[in-house]
């Protein structure tokens, strides 16, 4: 079997593992380069959680699995930001934690079905997650379920514990990720012989916390908005896993093993949940499907996905399919290259949306990015209105950088992407774009401080020094009254990642 990358899920549960046990010796050389240690034993502050998990995420934006999509990152960003005000409600949430974690969602392109907590406040989901839930409701409850983890200490509970294993252990856990992520059949015979023992004490140790994040994530359901009966669809849909004896396109089983105790302590807080049905609506279809598309599935899936609106059962199919179907051919048309297969299904995809504005908007902003993919930017502009959310700033940005003509617009849209990235400075695919458009205008100093701010969103403060000292250079031979306001900027801002690098080369 040739092996293939490692997942994300798969490169966090190596890194975290190596740094929480202090052994870096025997991780690759990436790992070894740039993950700080803890230290021996004992409770894990915060503040080390919260850098345990900088360490790791600097190896996850690496990873060619990570993807930035603005459609899918807002979807889902929706959903764990609500869940968040909820748990801060509850007083699931403390001030400290608040304060001191990242809360940011990561998506990784891997098709497997899994989602996964990593410290310092930071989650993973696989597009494969996002592809197979019925609806927000059960998505919900697997950002609840995970967000839970995190509030209830559980990573630096883990850490501690871990800390405590033998070699045996922490050899058992490293090879099974490795194994997992290339052949579940390995992974399975990880378990045989004396490795079987310390593996089945760990699960021992971890069930106790996955019925504890079950309980808070249910409770964080309807307060944030969402049907609690989403919980249970999820539950359903792991059972039904288990039943077809995993395959290994879920490795959310392994990592959150689902016992009879889970199931039972779900069901019975069913008949208290006092809440409407999950209902999946169309956006969610239209998003689940984007999902599945952009796992980069295989030229061949594409294509059937591109041909199913013309199937003989495509009628039949609820009016919710339809959609999805409708907007998962559009989509692979467009992967595909074939702009005018894209354009000609557009219409039935819209037609079928009308009425629907969460659906319209999604429809509307796909037929921009056919348009944008086949070399059209005016078109493409003219499809995507002014104000909006990420997605829309995004495509209106990329869209103007390919019009020339529309030069003028795209001043006021770097005043918009400034605003946006003072409101949101960890966004680095934000800067790296602002820096785009600030190159295409001639002014190269903001576009080389843009470059520098997308590296330290990544926590890559090596590079984002590297540029900074860049941004200096150019500013010396620069007499401009703007480029001295900017050259002040870049000084302070050298300063402040040159502080956050010496510490993160200390904790090497």
């Amino acid at each position: 079997m040739k092996n293939r990358p490692l997942s994300l899920a798969g490169r966090a549960l190596i890194a975290s593992v190596l740094v929480a046990t202090g052994s870096l010796a025997a991780a690759p050389a990436t790992a070894q380069s740039s993950l700080p240690t803890l230290g021996d034993g004992g409770d894990i502050t915060a503040s080390a959680e919260r850098r345990l998990g900088d360490g790791i995420i600097r190896q996850l934006y690496r990873d060619p699995d990570y993807i930035d999509d603005p459609v899918l990152m807002e979807y889902v960003q929706t959903l764990w930001q609500a869940l968040l005000a909820a748990a801060r409600e509850r007083g699931e949430l403390s001030p400290e934690l608040d304060e001191r974690f990242a809360w940011e969602v990561l998506l990784g392109r891997d098709r497997t079905v899994n989602a996964f907590a990593l410290p310092g406040g930071y989650l993973g989901v696989h597009l494969g997650l996002l592809g197979v839930v019925g609806s927000r409701d059960e998505l919900a409850s697997v950002l609840a379920h995970e967000l839970s983890h995190v509030t209830q200490r559980h990573i630096s509970r883990l850490i501690a514990q871990q800390n405590r294993q033998t070699p045996l252990m922490i050899g058992a856990m490293i090879l099974g990720a490795l194994a997992a992520s290339k052949s579940p059949d390995a992974a399975q015979a990880l378990s045989i012989g004396g490795q079987a023992l310390v593996v089945q004490n760990q699960l021992n140790f971890s069930r106790d916390m996955e019925r504890e994040a079950d309980r808070v994530g249910f409770g964080l359901m309807a307060p944030a908005g969402f049907a609690p009966q989403g919980f249970v669809g999820m539950f359903e849909k792991l059972q039904q896993a288990n039943r077809i004896n995993d395959n290994g396109s879920w490795p959310y089983l392994r990592s959150h093993p689902l016992t009879t105790q889970r199931v039972a302590d779900m069901q019975s807080r069913l008949p208290t949940a006092g809440a409407a049905p999950s209902v999946p609506t169309l956006e969610h279809g239209m998003l689940a499907a984007r999902a599945r598309v952009l796992s980069n599935p295989g030229v061949d899936v594409l294509r059937q996905w591109q041909a199913e609106p013309q199937g003989v059962g495509f009628s039949a199919l609820p009016a919710a399919r339809q959609v999805a179907v409708l907007y998962a051919a559009v989509l692979a048309a467009s992967q595909l290259r074939e702009a005018a297969a894209a354009r000609a299904l557009l219409p039935r995809l819209q037609q079928a949306v009308q009425g629907n504005a969460p659906a319209a908007r999604q429809a509307r902003l796909l037929a921009a990015e056919v348009e944008l993919a086949a070399g059209d930017a005016p078109r493409a502009l003219a499809l995507v209105p002014a104000g909006g959310g990420r997605p829309e700033l995004m495509l209106r940005t990329r869209a103007l950088l390919g019009s020339p003509a529309a030069a003028p617009g795209a001043v006021e849209l770097a005043g918009q992407l400034q605003t946006w990235v003072a409101l949101h400075p960890r966004d680095a695919g934000a800067w790296q774009l602002l820096a785009s458009v600030w190159q295409a205008q001639g002014q190269m100093l903001r576009a080389v401080r843009a470059e520098a701010e997308a590296h330290a969103a990544r926590y890559d403060y090596a590079a984002a020094v590297d540029r900074f000292r860049a941004g200096q250079d150019l500013a010396r031979q620069s007499r401009t009254a703007a480029d001295h306001v900017e050259a002040s900027i870049i000084d302070t801002r050298l300063r402040a990642v040159e502080s956050l690098l010496r510490e993160q080369t200390a904790e090497r």
